[in-house]
């Protein structure tokens, strides 16, 4: 049997690369995002099709791309309440860093009623020391309404990134996968083995090839949040009804229950 994860390194090794700074025009930083999830082997399928329609992002010679995140919310979880209860206008708080540049962000979403998601950020200097960055406290305070303060590591993801722009440069498709949990609360872990989760993000809603072609291969459109699906997998006492269906998704993807692992 051929290792899958070789064959999806050596289709992206195949594509045209293109660099950060030739995507300095197309941030989409003001977006509508659309989400999908899907197998590798789906994955396999979906970059086959997508040779000569997208480019790769290359950063360090590096085409794949390890991520660290750390979501933060309040000691009553308000916002994972928030998503859990399908709430239109919807935010969370985040510390990521781009393992391959060293680089850290204090990240905040904001999901408004229309389905439109804004993210701010300023950087800062590591996961562990952030709250005293100048501008961190405001930039919290005036998208969330909550005292940074009163916020606490709720659980961190590590996962693999791979970022495709159309040739058009008018969308970015991120491909997420490796997507490991580790929750600060309960210290349980629990990995995600032949998860994937592929997200389009464009400046409206125009048309996008892509979307019929996820859809000849049998992937949808569908919610899904790492921060809450995480939370959801460490954290059984968490009110999580909602999520339900999406852990039976994820279970069917890997033919079996989701196996607890180290990070």
């Amino acid at each position: 049997m051929r290792d899958i994860d070789s064959d999806i390194k050596g289709l992206l090794d195949s594509m045209e690369p293109i660099t950060l700074e030739q995507m300095s025009g197309i941030r989409l930083m003001n977006r509508l995002d659309t989400k999908y999830v899907a197998s590798k082997a789906q994955l396999v399928q979906l970059l086959g099709l997508l040779q000569d329609k997208y480019y790769v992002q290359e950063t360090l010679e590096r085409r794949i791309i390890p991520y660290l995140t750390t979501y933060y919310d309040t000691k009553d979880h308000v916002m994972y309440i928030m998503h859990h209860n399908r709430r239109a206008r919807r935010m969370k708080v985040r510390v990521r860093t781009y393992v391959a540049s060293d680089l850290t962000f204090l990240e905040v979403k904001n999901k408004n009623n229309h389905a439109r998601t804004k993210k701010k950020r300023i950087e800062v200097p590591s996961q562990d020391d952030f709250r005293q960055t100048e501008g961190a406290h405001e930039l919290v305070q005036r998208k969330t309404g909550l005292n940074l303060d009163r916020l606490n590591p709720v659980v961190r993801n590590r996962f693999d990134r791979v970022t495709l722009v159309n040739k058009g440069k008018t969308e970015r498709l991120t491909i997420d996968f490796n997507i490991g949990f580790h929750n600060f609360e309960t210290d349980r872990d629990h990995g995600t083995d032949q998860l994937v989760i592929i997200e389009l993000k464009r400046d409206g809603n125009v048309y996008s090839p892509v979307c019929n072609l996820l859809r000849d291969i049998h992937v949808h459109p569908t919610g899904f949040s790492k921060c809450c699906v995480g939370m959801a997998l460490t954290d059984p006492a968490l009110k999580q009804n909602n999520f339900k269906p999406k852990l039976r998704h994820l279970e069917k993807i890997n033919g079996r229950k989701f196996i607890d692992h180290e990070l």
